[in-house]
């Protein structure tokens, strides 16, 4: 090794030694003859003295050296006089005298400053992303990555799971979101997929013997990008087999437990073991299938007492077999109208049609434009049903089910955030689970599966399958952590009848089974063991983990949202030799042919 310590290792213990240290200049500053440089790598900072009655040619070397320069010094570890210790860095009790400099690398001016956190676009930062990942944030949180992982690992490896690696290119079965084609060059117009996630691949597994899974694999979607979404993400795979859901949530909770103990440990964890909540309950209850319960503020059903109005909006809901929800907001008759039209836009942008609401004034009465059209007895019953009182606010969603539910629990996290009700320093995990088996195309007007089309359903609804399969559960569940999924998961269907009954109600021809699923029909064939699972999004856990607002700052070189690598530059054109090796047509290519 070029040195004998790291930027953080030394201490008092090392005073009259002599060290060898390497790194980038942090800082530098001139006192009038000593120059002094904050030295960092990776594991922190040493500041390093340059005096000239200690060695007067090293002094002259540093007088050249710049920000991010890379330098290799020796020298001695001296106590810093008194009054003068850094009680912010881990080597603030010691500076070491330079006697020997060595420039390993010059570096010019970086395009933004590397030791300070202030804002810096982000384009430019992932354009720089090899000087953005130098900073302190970013490599705790690269750090924070890695030593979650490490726990992961363990943890399963403890508990008799094994790791296992399945192909990243593998055959198309056209489901679920879009999928990246890989084109065979040995194969003229055939194609490889990335997959979406290793889903048939580990139910194989299960089927070939191995019992306990696990793989920390690469997955690849073509779709539409956002904060907590990326073209390629890593997930946690798990599968197990002779199973039911309850042992899934054992090994998730033991495993969170234990990384939020040990990675987190100013985090509170809002309750062991974790809340299991029905979809229909994180619905009816907080607008949410991946419900934020570090508070309350819970939706009320009003329809009944509504019902036979004269306000049109709550009627046409009802009498269409939808739903009228009320949300209570404590404290909010102090919103002003702009608070009130922010808050009709959110609903709005959810499928609401706009936002009724009450505001109960400091006498208690009832300011509304909608309440000339209920009884006295209807606004009394709402207030009642909500709790409501003077310097409230009840907020209303009249629509479908899930759309009244849905607009109304945005609002009930806006009114949260305005009142700063979600506590930063609590995890509030809960698992949901009871998800409907399957759901009404929207565009074709069919039935499509809720999830993947080998969930199992519940046993006491497989009678409903055919006879109203839109009312039919899943045994499918999801893990949540403060309002956001983190990991979902099901049991799957193991025999060939039941899966067959399932491709029966998606429309799914004998002949579209085999082209798209015949592997795995045949692997039933041989004896699958009942068996279950769960993946994690381990981009959004260290997300969380790390308080960041996006998945992109806990992964090194990420895309931005318009799917691009800005460092190397990607995608790319190609040259047309490659693309005829690979029987690629290219259309619509940039007019000068180099792309970007």
């Amino acid at each position: 090794m070029l040195r004998t310590h790291t930027c953080n290792e030394i201490t008092k213990k090392d005073v009259g030694s002599t060290v060898t240290l390497t790194g980038w200049v942090h800082r530098r500053r001139d006192h009038g003859g000593i120059i002094f440089i904050d030295l960092r790598d990776r594991y922190g900072l040493t500041q390093v003295a340059f005096d000239p009655e200690f060695n007067k040619e090293a002094l002259e070397t540093a007088e050249s050296v710049r920000s991010e320069y890379v330098l290799k010094v020796t020298g001695e570890v001296r106590e810093r006089p008194e009054g003068q210790a850094n009680k912010n860095m881990d080597t603030g009790e010691v500076e070491v005298y330079i006697n020997e400099v060595e420039i390993l690398n010059t570096a010019k001016t970086p395009p933004f400053e590397i030791d300070q956190d202030k804002p810096v676009n982000e384009e430019l930062r992932l354009k720089y992303r090899y000087l953005d990942l130098r900073k302190e944030r970013m490599q705790k949180n690269i750090v924070l990555r890695h030593q979650l992982i490490k726990i992961i690992r363990d943890f399963l490896s403890d508990e008799d799971f094994i790791d296992i690696e399945t192909p990243i290119l593998i055959k198309g079965t056209p489901e679920g979101s879009r999928e990246y084609l890989v084109p065979s060059r040995l194969h003229p117009g055939e194609m490889y997929v990335l997959p979406q996630s290793p889903q048939q691949l580990k139910q194989m597994l299960m089927i070939a013997g191995f019992d306990k899974y696990y793989q920390i694999p690469r997955c690849f979607r073509d779709e539409d990008l956002r904060g907590d979404r990326q073209p390629e993400f890593t997930q946690l795979d798990v599968e197990m087999s002779f199973i039911e859901e309850k042992d899934v949530m054992d090994v998730t909770e033991r495993l969170l437990i234990k990384m939020t103990e040990e990675l987190a440990p100013d985090k509170k964890i809002m309750s062991t073991p974790f809340p299991v909540i029905t979809w229909k309950d994180a619905m009816e209850q907080y607008g949410s299938d991946k419900p934020d319960i570090r508070f309350e503020m819970k939706l009320t059903d009003v329809g009944e007492i509504v019902k036979g109005c004269e306000f049109k909006v709550f009627n046409m809901a009802l009498d269409n077999g939808g739903v009228v929800k009320a949300l209570r907001v404590e404290g909010g008759g102090k919103f002003t109208r702009k608070d009130i039209e922010d808050l009709t836009e959110l609903a709005q942008v959810y499928g609401a049609k706009g936002l009724a609401y009450f505001i109960y004034e400091d006498s208690g009465e009832v300011k509304s434009p909608i309440a000339k059209f209920l009884s006295d007895e209807q606004v009394k019953g709402i207030t009642d049903a909500t709790g409501a009182k003077a310097g409230d606010a009840v907020f209303f969603g009249a629509d479908n089910f899930e759309t009244a539910c849905t607009a109304l629990g945005q609002v009930r996290l806006a009114c949260a955030d305005k009142f700063d009700m979600r506590d930063d320093s609590v995890f509030a995990y809960c698992w949901v689970n009871e998800f409907p088996m399957f759901e009404q195309d929207e565009e074709t007007g069919g039935v499509a599966a809720v999830h993947h089309p080998f969930t199992r359903p519940m046993d006491e609804d497989i009678e409903l399958m055919n006879s109203d399969p839109i009312k039919a559960r899943a045994i499918a569940y999801d893990i949540v952590l403060n309002g956001n999924e983190i990991g979902g998961g099901s049991i799957r269907i193991h025999e060939q009848k039941l899966q067959q009954q399932v491709f029966d109600i998606l429309k799914i021809s004998a002949e579209d089974a085999e082209v798209r699923f015949g592997h795995m029909l045949e692997a039933f064939d041989y004896g699958a063991p009942p068996h279950g699972g769960i993946a994690w999004g381990l981009d959004r856990i260290v997300m969380l983990f790390a308080d960041e607002p996006n998945i992109r700052e806990v992964i090194a070189f990420p895309k931005n949202q318009k799917a691009e690598d800005l460092t190397l530059g990607a995608p790319s054109v190609m040259p047309e030799k490659d693309l005829n090796e690979a029987n690629i047509k290219a259309i619509n290519l940039p007019e000068d042919g180099e792309g970007k």
